[in-house]
């Protein structure tokens, strides 16, 4: 490698970054427009939007529940027969929980999704970094920051805002997500 070159790792990852936006540029404004959409549906309707992610979630632990119970007496001689079983039970008895009581346990909900917007808002600002010299790197810095700020604005407002953040928030990451999408694409279209 030659170090006049500019062919260091991070110069070569930066402009197979910007090559793959370039070639699949239809996909991330498809992408950006389909979350922009979304992201205002659940805008408009947080409580909505809230009570169907807690209903959703619980069916889906309620299933990994069922499979739980059923792998545990399929396994009657293992060892951990009880402990396969007990899980089981436990993930069913949270899964009904979640999906049929939907306005019990959204605090716990609301914590445990800020937190995933705080995590999701670092993972973001990292990729920017990334991509610093590549235009539109501001538009992904951006919508890490703002998932960040919006994890960090549930936990603050706590309880009152369980009963409509989980839905708001998700709208404005995904709007926001979205537009650093389409910015990434159009930015693409102009430099192909």
């Amino acid at each position: 490698m030659d170090a006049g070159t500019g062919d260091d790792p991070m110069t070569m990852a930066r402009k197979h970054m910007a090559e793959v936006v370039a070639e699949h540029r239809g996909w991330f404004m498809f992408a950006g427009g389909a979350l922009i959409v979304l992201g205002v549906i659940a805008v408009l309707f947080p409580l909505l939007t809230t009570v169907v992610a807690k209903v959703f979630l619980g069916w889906l632990i309620l299933i990994g529940g069922v499979v739980e119970i059923v792998y545990a007496f399929s396994t009657k001689r293992w060892s951990a027969f009880f402990y396969n079983l007990l899980m089981g039970i436990l993930y069913l008895i949270v899964g009904i929980w979640l999906a049929f009581f939907p306005l019990a346990g959204v605090i716990t909900l609301t914590v445990l999704l800020a937190l995933t917007f705080i995590l999701q808002g670092v993972v973001q600002a990292m990729i920017a970094f990334q991509m610093k010299p590549h235009e539109g790197w501001v538009w992904m810095m951006i919508a890490g920051v703002i998932a960040i700020a919006a994890g960090v604005m549930i936990i603050a407002g706590l309880p009152s805002t369980a009963t409509w953040a989980i839905g708001l928030m998700v709208g404005i990451t995904m709007i926001s997500t979205g537009w650093a999408y389409l910015i990434l694409a159009l930015q693409a279209g102009k430099t192909a």
